[in-house]
């Protein structure tokens, strides 16, 4: 699956719900950026579709790690600004079979304003 094939599959998923999770630090209430994959000198922020795929993350190095949902109101009120400001691209259900995709904020942005529930 290419990049844009799975952004329209993350985006079917979070449309019902109007909702994604990310990992983020039960103690230090941090989240999980880490190093792009794709692009050099780039942070990456993973988000998944569901719980249960990022708890499946839950793990390893993220073992002190909880799934926490971001609600798309939540998303453009509290979060574009600030990643846009850090140059962070969107990590799109990492870890599934289809690999992990790596979209640019604006387009990720773009797209979930198209779904999001007014």
């Amino acid at each position: 699956m290419d990049n844009k094939q799975q952004l329209n599959a993350f985006l079917d998923a979070v449309k019902p719900t109007q909702t994604f999770w990310a990992l983020q630090d039960k103690k230090s209430e941090d989240w999980v950026v880490l190093d792009s994959l794709q692009f050099e000198e780039t942070d990456v922020m993973p988000l998944w579709s569901s719980k249960a795929l990022a708890e499946a993350h839950c793990v390893d190095e993220w073992a002190d790690y909880i799934a926490s949902e971001i609600t798309l109101a939540d998303w453009f009120e509290y979060w574009v600004d600030d990643l846009l400001a850090d140059h962070v691209v969107i990590g799109i259900n990492w870890g599934d079979e289809s690999g992990d995709a790596e979209v640019d904020l604006a387009e990720l942005t773009q797209s979930l304003t198209e779904i999001e529930a007014l």
